[in-house]
């Protein structure tokens, strides 16, 4: 479904990634951990559309999606939900699905049911302003906000990030649940690979904007990364 090959970019004319070779095939989930400073988010970022790629190739269904925009890439089915959970603030929970749908307007309210279904809470909080919720209420919002575009990959840059451990063991259930239940495919960007587990069977570990080693996720220890780490 994704496929990356050799992809560089960055910052202006800075090289934050290099060299990148990564593929999420459909309904899969694959993790992409990392230490802070790796690289991981401007990666999320260059493959959503939100960064150029300087060279190298994005693959999008067979096709070559490496100049595409972000919103062409959100209607071939690919959806970023970016680190900070960035919901619009002064509009309801309801107003920032709904908002969310704009990519899949005919089944608008099918997905609004889906997300509720998923995350029963936000059910509880539709009129509510969405910048009042808990972090761990606005992280289900964005990730819901993004099931809204009807996705057949979601890419979620630290969904667990600053969440208490009761919070994070909620969504991880879900994000399951989105992957086993409902066939849609995830990329993860998380810092513990070991929650990463939970989710995803197959990791890449990102050091210093390179690949340093891939692998199945249950066969991952805490001593493979900090080697991985610390050889970099």
């Amino acid at each position: 479904m994704l496929k990356i090959e050799r992809l560089k970019g960055g910052y202006g004319g800075s090289e934050i990634v290099r060299d990148i070779d990564l593929a999420v095939a459909a309904g899969e989930g694959v993790a992409l951990v990392g230490p802070n400073g790796a690289g991981k988010s401007t990666f999320l970022k260059i493959v959503s559309g939100l960064l150029p790629a300087q060279s190298g190739a994005i693959l999008v269904h067979g096709e070559d999606a490496s100049r595409w925009t972000s919103a062409a890439l959100v209607r071939s089915g690919l959806v970023h939900v970016p680190e900070g959970r960035q919901v619009f603030p002064g509009l309801s929970v309801e107003e920032n699905l709904w908002l969310g749908g704009y990519a899949a307007p005919h089944r608008r309210r099918e997905l609004r049911e889906q997300v509720l279904e998923i995350f029963p809470k936000l059910g509880q909080r539709l009129r509510q302003a969405a910048d009042t919720m808990s972090g761990g209420e606005q992280q289900m919002l964005a990730i819901g906000r993004g099931l809204m575009a009807a996705p057949r990959l979601l890419m979620i840059d630290e969904p667990t990030l600053g969440l208490a451990p009761v919070v994070v063991d909620s969504l991880i259930e879900a994000l399951a649940t989105v992957r086993e239940r409902l066939g849609i495919a995830l990329l993860m960007v998380e810092q513990n690979a070991m929650l990463a587990k939970e989710v995803c069977h197959l990791a890449y570990v990102m050091v210093g904007g390179k690949i340093v080693l891939k692998g199945q996720t249950e066969s991952l220890t805490q001593e493979d990364l900090m080697k991985a780490y610390a050889g970099h």
